[in-house]
């Protein structure tokens, strides 16, 4: 395999898993295109197509996760549809504003659109904080899937 195709892959691969926390940039799809790359090349020898399918499932279920467990969160708490657009937007304006914003953007839009909707302070810090707690939730789950996805292909490539 030329060096190319392995610094392609390992790229991908680095960039997934910053998307992890850049919401950004896809991240188990990235990191799934870098082993893929690598199994295309050793022409699915060392990693079966088998394998790849199973790596490909659990990308999928990542980034459903993804989009799916701070609505669910905010669901829990009663959010309205306000509080969902509202955690969208403040997870993508947070990117603008480092670290703070990535972590706590989400929760500040939640927020304020579940306010802007019911103008009960008490009810919009409630469904802005389980927006929040779903985001964490997802994320953790995503680094797990993430971890799992290189262990099994690491596997598979050396055995």
């Amino acid at each position: 395999m030329d060096a190319i195709w392995w610094v392609l892959s390992i790229g991908l691969m680095l960039m997934g898993v910053a998307g992890i926390i850049l919401p950004v940039l896809p991240s188990t799809p990235l990191v799934f295109a870098g082993m893929l790359i690598i199994a295309w090349q050793q022409d699915f020898q060392t990693v079966s197509g088998y394998t790849m399918l199973a790596l490909a499932a659990l990308a999928l279920i990542a980034s459903a996760l993804d989009y799916i467990a701070g609505a669910m969160g905010a669901k829990a708490a009663g959010a309205s549809k306000q509080a969902i657009w509202g955690a969208t937007i403040g997870a993508l304006l947070g990117i603008f504003a480092g670290p703070f914003g990535l972590i706590f953007g989400p929760l500040f839009g939640a927020a304020a659109g579940e306010f802007y909707a019911t103008r009960a302070a008490l009810q919009a810090g409630k469904v802005g904080l389980a927006s929040w707690i779903g985001m964490l939730v997802g994320t953790i789950a995503k680094v797990g899937i993430v971890f799992v996805m290189f262990g099994l292909f690491w596997l598979a490539y050396l055995i």
